[in-house]
């Protein structure tokens, strides 16, 4: 907020005095006299207050994009992209060697060309730098293929659910934090909503972000990209990871299947955490309690310290009971793992047979 104060205060200045030398070169080169001197001068002088001061943010904004890419696009890249440019220049040269001489717009057509084809050239370098690299012989074929993500996109469920915050904090993201207007807007709205449940959901979000940007090892990026034609978050999301080779951080389910279909690079946060879950191996003994009923007859349900599920066998009568249980499988889904287990006392003794309904 204070930069873009700053940039506004500087850029009115320039803005003023561009308007009053531009007005003063009109007055003059047109022979002007008063009143009509001040008239023009003081027109120009505050179209070039007003112009300069609603756009000095734009163009800061456009700086820092700039500044953003600069740092986190990896040198090779940055390399190659100045390659298609000069490339894309050379080229503008010999096709400007003809158009230039076509009355009476030859100059500015070759300008134009000129900007268009170094802009391509250095898009091509950029993008394709593996791909040309491999056309030329200096890469391997395999290496063309390789996509590197340039940073991560957050999803308004990841935000709130604030895991993330302890993951940046370990040090194991090396990349950018992305975080879109878009996002940004939805948990706004979901910070102000009616329901007290999600409003504090929200505000937890917004309260996770402001940590984040106080970390000074993390890179917190908002962008104003919005891209058009999409009216659903997710659809958005999706579209902004394809376009600028973003990987998307989340966990919700249905996001994930479907930008992995569409070809997005998703990193899910559950499948993370199921990752580092430690492994149950069968014939290993858990000591956990059981909190309730399963859905199978004599059965009871558990938990480990770490939110996994076990299924007891026979576990029903130590219902509210911390019993020790033998592994017997174990099952991973797509909500988490699963174990199944069966009462094993821990004194080594047979387990009391069960009363027959007769006695």
């Amino acid at each position: 907020m204070r930069s873009e104060t700053l940039a506004r205060g500087l850029g009115a200045g320039l803005g003023v005095v561009g308007g009053f030398i531009l007005g003063f070169a009109m007055v003059r080169s047109g022979h002007i006299g008063a009143p009509g001197s001040g008239v023009i001068v003081s027109l120009t002088t505050l179209e070039g207050l007003i112009f300069a001061y609603l756009g000095s943010p734009y163009l800061v904004g456009g700086w820092r994009q700039i500044n953003f890419q600069l740092r986190t696009t990896p040198l090779p890249d940055l390399v190659a992209g100045l390659f298609g440019l000069i490339m894309g220049l050379l080229v503008a040269v010999l096709v400007g060697y003809f158009v230039r001489d076509f009355p009476p717009y030859g100059v500015p057509l070759s300008a134009v060309l000129a900007c268009l084809l170094a802009f391509t050239g250095a898009n091509l370098g950029l993008t394709r730098r593996a791909e040309l690299l491999t056309l030329v012989g200096l890469a391997r074929p395999d290496a063309a293929q390789t996509r590197r993500i340039r940073g991560a996109l957050l999803d308004t469920s990841v935000i709130i659910d604030g895991r993330i915050l302890d993951l940046a904090r370990t040090g194991f993201l090396d990349m950018p934090l992305i975080v879109p207007r878009f996002i940004l807007k939805e948990l706004q709205q979901v910070a102000d909503s009616s329901d007290a449940i999600r409003r504090n959901r929200g505000r937890r979000g917004l309260d996770v972000l402001t940590e984040l940007q106080k970390d000074p090892d993390l890179t917190v990026e908002f962008r104003d990209d919005d891209p058009p034609g999409e009216a659903e978050v997710d659809s958005k999301l999706i579209r902004l990871a394809r376009k600028s080779n973003l990987a998307i951080l989340t966990n919700d389910f249905n996001l994930n299947r479907i930008a992995r279909l569409e070809g997005a690079t998703v990193l899910n946060l559950n499948e993370l955490t199921n990752a580092l879950k430690p492994v149950a191996i069968p014939g290993e003994e858990l000591q956990v309690a059981v909190v309730k009923e399963g859905k199978e007859q004599g059965q009871g349900v558990g938990y480990l310290d770490d939110g996994t599920m076990v299924v007891i066998e026979n576990g029903r009568r130590h219902l509210n009971q911390t019993v020790v249980a033998t592994v017997t499988s174990v099952l991973q889904t797509a909500a988490g793992r699963m174990i199944f287990a069966s009462t094993a006392p821990a004194n080594g003794a047979p387990p009391a047979p069960r009363r027959s309904r007769r006695e």
